[in-house]
């Protein structure tokens, strides 16, 4: 007869792994929405096989075929790669990882098939900074790049996948990585260009108070591998 803590082990023992299958059970496999998801209104935005619903800046296709079930829009053609609509309110969660000495990010809210006369493309959005740094400055990592800085550089290790959730709600813009809570940002506090909100100095001679809140999604190429997947979009209802 077992003795009583060894029935107590046996019973946590078998908890752990009923939990575990259960997890796995909820969990997505890579590129699809699980039923939860789908329940609550996430829409996928990459199918894992296909670049169906994606371009380049150009108006043209991407030029490099998906790899590991993931976009990577490093030599794909353009200035980045863009979803084929533009979105207002939402949260946006996909996973990444980067190469050595990557330069790459996240654009919302950016109409990169006007650019603006003398400027590149980069200036019609909000960028969000994926770099092959470890510091925490305002163009690393989870960085609004140049404008906010990360609370922290919460990246993995370069080959490692990252999992980040982007919510993009009228005049707030909040960014979480890997679980932790990094970036904020208020448009409404940014009444002047070139100018942060306590008076320091940035490179976009834009007032962000009046940057439109509706805008396509990007992925930059700006140098170096870097691998896109699991691109969902949940839309947000205006309260």
């Amino acid at each position: 007869m077992l003795s009583t803590s060894c029935r107590k082990f046996c019973v946590c023992a078998a908890i752990v792994i009923l939990g575990a299958g259960a997890s796995a059970v909820c969990r997505a496999a890579d590129n699809q929405l699980s039923d939860k998801e789908k329940q609550e209104g996430w829409i996928l935005l990459f199918d894992g096989k296909t670049l169906n619903g994606w371009m380049t800046n150009n108006e043209k296709p991407g030029q490099r075929p998906v790899e590991e079930e993931s976009i990577n829009p490093h030599k794909c053609g353009g200035y980045m790669m863009i979803h084929e609509k533009a979105w207002g309110d939402y949260k946006l969660a996909l996973d990444f990882k980067i190469a050595p000495k990557c330069n790459s990010g996240i654009f919302i809210r950016t109409f990169p098939l006007k650019p603006r006369e003398g400027k590149d493309v980069g200036f019609n959005g909000i960028e969000i900074a994926i770099d092959d740094t470890k510091e925490a400055g305002f163009h690393d990592t989870g960085a609004l790049y140049d404008l906010v800085k990360p609370k922290k550089n919460a990246m993995k290790p370069v080959g490692e996948w990252n999992h980040i959730v982007v919510a993009s709600r009228d005049n707030l813009i909040e960014i979480e990585l890997n679980g932790e809570a990094v970036t904020r940002m208020n448009l409404n506090e940014w009444t002047e260009p070139n100018k942060r909100p306590d008076g320091s100095q940035h490179k976009f001679d834009v007032a962000y108070k009046n940057h439109p809140r509706k805008g396509y999604i990007g992925l930059q190429d700006h140098g170096g591998e870097c691998w896109y997947k699991n691109i969902k979009l949940l839309p947000l209802e205006k309260k």
